[in-house]
């Protein structure tokens, strides 16, 4: 099969590997207390939820050859522009393959951050409880990058990372403050996926691509829980000089995050101008309707936490997504469970009734 990097259109600026620098202290926890009930309560389910990615997902399952995904046509971000629709069909089709595998890329990379970034928090962070619960998650964010590794396998196309996903990652790991790892990842990145999971999940006719992220987004919701309930405890104790700080980074990884589908890398590889495509996402409403929804899950968690100066709800405002306060979190939590055990019945479903159609050939 080949290393996946050797399928990106262009090398990665750092090779093979990207080295940052780390700088903060090691807690080690000598209490062994009970721990927060919540807390723990996250950690037995973590525990008990555990999937094995070789057996609950059907890889024997392929893509569709002009669309990948079997999304619609309005999900492609330049679906409209003159020089797309001048293209023959076959032209589309590597369009559509691009554009999904730098998207699908762009989710194998960022569960890697998310990887390195629990290991993090399992190593800084004082509490046993938190500790527990992310070791839980480090587990899960190794399984979504090998699920979304084996998806990509398919698309015969991967991208390296995207600079502003790496920007935003590359200051959380640098930052020495365990609540920033949590901030930048659990709140903003982990957030904002899932957002961007649910779209293909509950879009895509390919039953392989609607399965990776309905699986992967019921863990990704316990996590987001989890930087939830760890920093609505801490924030309170900081000051407001403290609080300021980081509402300003949080604004600003927001930013980041709504840049990062742009997609330029992919406009450029096929040859097509990256500023006419993204006037045509620009004057279409496209980038603004989709990004404005990225931030679902994002908005009501960081007013939950007690980050909610005028910074934040002023920055929220001018990016139009400060009406996404009032989402309740929890009940998409629910739903995103709900969905991945509505995904195995309809494996097993399919399963029994291709046992039972063996089973009268052989009779």
């Amino acid at each position: 099969m080949g290393k996946l990097s050797d399928r990106y259109p262009f090398p990665a600026p750092e090779g093979s590997n990207w080295k940052v620098p780390q700088d903060f202290d090691v807690d080690f926890n000598w209490d062994y207390d009970d721990g927060r009930a919540t807390m723990i309560g996250l950690y037995r389910k973590g525990v008990e939820m555990q999937w094995n990615a070789e057996t609950r997902i059907d890889w024997t399952q392929e893509l569709d050859e002009e669309n990948p995904e079997q999304l619609p046509e309005a999900m492609l971000p330049i679906s409209g522009m003159a020089q797309y629709e001048s293209m023959s069909a076959k032209e589309k089709a590597k369009v559509r393959r691009h554009f999904q595998g730098w998207q699908i890329s762009q989710f194998m990379q960022g569960e890697q951050g998310a990887l390195i970034c629990t290991a993090k928090i399992v190593t800084q962070v004082p509490d046993l409880d938190s500790k527990f619960y992310a070791s839980t998650q480090v587990i899960d964010e190794a399984r979504h990058v090998e699920s979304y590794k084996r998806l990509l396998e398919k698309f015969g196309v991967a991208y390296p990372m995207t600079p502003p996903l790496q920007e935003l990652i590359d200051q959380v790991l640098r930052d020495s403050r365990w609540d920033m790892t949590y901030l930048g990842m659990q709140v903003v990145i982990e957030g904002l996926a899932l957002a961007a999971f649910q779209q293909i999940r509950d879009n895509a006719q390919n039953p392989l691509a609607a399965a990776v992220n309905a699986y992967v987004m019921q863990d990704e919701s316990r996590h987001v829980a989890f930087g939830r309930l760890a920093l609505r405890d801490y924030y309170p104790q900081l000051t407001q000089k403290e609080r300021d700080e980081r509402e300003e980074f949080l604004l600003e990884a927001c930013y980041l995050m709504r840049d990062r589908f742009d997609a330029v890398e992919v406009w450029k590889t096929l040859g097509l101008d990256p500023a006419k495509c993204a006037e045509h996402m620009y004057d279409s409403g496209f980038m603004e309707m989709f990004r404005s929804s990225l931030f679902t899950r994002i908005v009501p968690i960081v007013k939950d936490i007690g980050l909610w100066g005028t910074t934040i709800t002023s920055g929220y405002e001018k990016m139009g997504i400060i009406g996404y306060a009032q989402t309740d979190v929890q009940a998409l939590q629910d739903s995103d469970e709900t969905i991945a055990r509505e995904f195995d019945a309809r494996r097993a479903y399919v399963e029994s009734v291709a046992g039972r159609a063996k089973a009268l050939e052989t009779a």
